[in-house]
């Protein structure tokens, strides 16, 4: 009864890629600039686990005898947006990007207002909590929902749900997805639902990403294939569309993620467990806040020990990454940069240093043979290299 648990800390990054430039991203480094934010950043158990001790990072305890292996990983795909990460996380390479804007093109925007019946208001790259605050007392006056981009391939329909109903705006989501094909294809359209709270606009933990499918086969279509289970807690059956998924659930929030993930832990199963933890992303690095990112670690550093003991005697826990989010960087998008990888389990050898890896994707080469599935298109497996 094999399992490989797989933790997307969403958006740690731990240093800059060598074509960070390329980005616009020199210099990022998520993990240590949020450190350097913190005047008494306590993090134990992912020290002990040997995140200090990563190449690249300067700014966390280093460990001396760490309990798990520990390396870092080059993102191969071109770009650095959610779904190429996650994507090669699972084995699928990304050469092209998707597609980005810094506003949709006019007609595609009128075809879209005709379709669903309102005109919308909007229509530019911003902060997702900014442009509530801008446009939000003209959505709640006239019913308009309020469309924005970023540097991400995204389209993003935000609404209150006073104003919206939930159902209705994930309805129009859906019909923008049908529609964002050919020359205005993006990678997601991404539902943004928000309500009044104390006289502040709060956006709420109904989101809901409507991606494209992958290009290929991944990790979870060869573990589904092989007969074994594949858990999705949080947006990952978002992010793959659905394909190769058998049990989704929702999560309303990091910590309300973890214990999902200890919970779906205790099930009777033998396969693939794959969890995001989004609030790193969209909470703190998207807002730039460094301080409420390096809190939100602290509080999941806590919840490590809870996971590590739902381990049974086969599993293999895998905390990583999918792209950086420098809350010291210039903007509100992602950032170009390495990302750890973190391996604990009973039978993991302790201390093993993975070094530098050339993909995401060893992850899922390493998590594909240990599981006995077909391999996945990229990616080097390490599991000789940290099995006891």
């Amino acid at each position: 009864m094999k399992r490989a648990i797989l933790i997307v800390l969403d958006s740690l990054g731990i240093g800059a890629m060598p074509d960070a430039e390329k980005y616009g991203d020199t210099g990022a480094h998520t993990l240590d600039h949020i450190a350097a934010a913190m005047p008494d950043f306590k993090i134990p158990n992912l020290v002990k686990l040997g995140l200090g001790r990563i190449d690249g990072v300067t700014k966390v305890a280093k460990e001396n005898s760490p309990s798990g292996a520990f390396g870092r990983l080059a993102e191969m795909s071109t770009g650095k947006d959610t779904i190429t990460g996650h994507w090669e996380l699972a084995g699928l390479y990304t050469e092209i990007p998707f597609k980005t804007f810094p506003a949709f093109p006019r007609e595609f925007m009128m075809a879209y207002e005709k379709a669903i019946g309102i005109e919308t208001l909007g229509n530019y790259a911003a902060s997702g909590t900014e442009i509530i605050e801008a446009l939000g007392p003209e959505h709640e006056k006239t019913g308009k929902p309020i469309i924005y981009t970023s540097a991400d391939s995204v389209f993003q329909i935000a609404a209150n749900t006073a104003v919206i109903s939930l159902e209705k705006l994930y309805h129009i989501c859906e019909v923008a997805r049908e529609m964002l094909v050919g020359d205005v294809q993006v990678g997601r359209v991404i539902a943004r639902p928000y309500v009044m709270e104390n006289g502040k606009r709060i956006r709420t933990a109904d989101r809901k990403d409507y991606a494209v499918s992958p290009s290929g086969k991944t990790l979870l279509d060869h573990v589904k294939d092989a007969g074994k289970t594949v858990y999705a807690i949080g947006k990952i059956k978002d992010i793959f569309n659905g394909q190769g998924v058998s049990i989704s659930v929702h999560t309303e929030s990091n910590l309300d993620g973890v214990d999902k993930t200890i919970q779906s832990m205790h099930a009777d199963f033998e396969g693939f467990l794959f969890t995001n933890l989004v609030d790193f992303d969209s909470k703190y690095g998207h807002r730039r806040d460094a301080a409420g990112y390096g809190r939100a670690l602290e509080e999941f550093d806590e919840k490590l020990p809870q996971i590590m003991a739902a381990l049974k005697q086969e599993d293999i826990l895998i905390l990583c990454a999918d792209h950086g989010n420098d809350p010291a960087h210039t903007g509100w998008d992602h950032t170009r940069e390495h990302v750890p990888v973190l391996v604990y389990g009973k039978e993991i050898k302790p201390g093993c240093n993975l070094g530098t890896r050339k993909s995401f994707a060893d992850i899922g080469a390493t998590i594909a043979e240990y599981l006995s599935v077909s391999e996945t298109e990229i990616g080097e497996s390490f599991l000789k290299e940290i099995r006891k």
